[in-house]
C-alpha cells in the first residue's frame, strides 16, 4: 500500500497536495504524521524524516522499497500508479494540450510566488485579514504574485470551463489548494469568478478532509505563526 508522510495539516502546505490528491481520487494509503517540533537538525521532526529520506522533509511517498520526495516527483508517480492501476481515473488532464499546461502551472508554482508564499505562510485555523491588507499595501511583491495568480486561474477557468481549473479535478488543484488556503486567511481580495473558484476547491473532498484534520489538531506554533502570540 501507499504510504504518506506528512507535517501538521494546519501548517504543511506542501504535506497538503498530495495528501488532497491521494483523499481527491479515492486512492488508498496510510497516513504517517511526523509532528513539527522545529526544523533543526536535533528537533524530533528532522530526526524522524530523516529516517524516510535524504532530504528529511515531508511530504515523503513510500511504496514497498520506493521512496519518492518533492511534491511534483510525487504527483508524477501517482498519476502514473493511477493510469495502471485505476485507468478510469485521470489525475492530469487527458487533452495533450491542456496536460502541458496543467505541468506549466503546476511548475510555476512549485518555484515561483516566494514573496505571497513567505509573506503569507499557511495557517487554516486563522483569520488574518487586517495582515493581508498591510501585506498588499507594504509590499509589492505580494500584491504582483496575487495579480499573477489571478490572471493564471481566471485564463485557465476561461479555457477549460471549469469547475476546477481544467475540467475535472486534477493535480493542478491539489498544488494550488494550499495557495487557497492563504487567501481565505489573509483575506486577500479576488474577483468573483476567482473567489467562486476558491469556494469550490476548498468544498471539493480532498480538500474539505484536509481541512477538518487541520481544524482537529489544536496545536499552536509559535514558529510557524509569526503575526500571533497565542491561539
Amino acid at each position: 500500500m501507499l504510504k504518506l508522510a506528512i507535517g501538521n495539516k494546519n501548517y504543511s502546505s506542501w504535506s497538503m497536495r498530495p495528501w488532497v490528491l491521494l483523499r481527491q481520487f479515492n486512492l488508498p494509503f496510510e497516513e504517517v504524521m511526523i509532528p513539527f517540533d522545529g526544523f533543526n537538525p536535533e528537533s524530533r521532526f528532522k530526526q524522524a524524516a530523516s529516517q524516510l529520506s535524504p532530504v528529511a522533509k515531508v511530504p515523503v511517498l513510500l511504496h514497498g522499497d520506493l521512496v519518492v520526495w518533492d511534491t511534483l516527483a510525487i504527483a508524477e508517480y501517482l498519476a502514473e500508479y493511477a493510469a495502471e492501476h485505476f485507468p478510469e481515473l485521470a489525475l492530469w488532464p487527458r487533452d495533450q494540450a491542456a496536460r502541458a499546461r496543467a505541468r506549466s502551472l503546476c511548475a510555476e508554482m512549485h518555484s515561483g510566488f516566494a514573496a505571497l508564499r513567505s509573506a503569507c505562510p499557511m495557517n487554516i485555523e486563522a483569520s488574518l485579514p487586517e495582515v493581508g491588507a498591510r501585506l498588499l499595501a507594504e509590499q509589492p511583491a505580494v500584491a504582483a504574485d496575487l495579480a499573477r495568480l489571478v490572471a493564471m486561474w481566471q485564463a485557465a477557468l476561461a479555457a477549460s470551463g471549469g469547475p476546477f481549473l481544467f475540467g475535472g479535478f486534477s493535480i493542478t488543484d491539489a498544488y494550488f489548494a494550499p495557495v487557497a488556503a492563504r487567501l481565505r486567511t489573509y483575506g486577500l481580495p479576488l474577483p468573483a469568478d476567482v473567489t467562486a473558484y476558491v469556494d469550490r476547491l476548498w468544498a471539493s473532498a480532498g480538500v474539505a478532509a484536509w481541512v477538518q484534520g487541520a481544524l482537529a489538531e489544536q496545536q499552536y506554533l509559535g514558529f510557524e505563526e509569526p503575526y500571533r502570540r497565542s491561539r
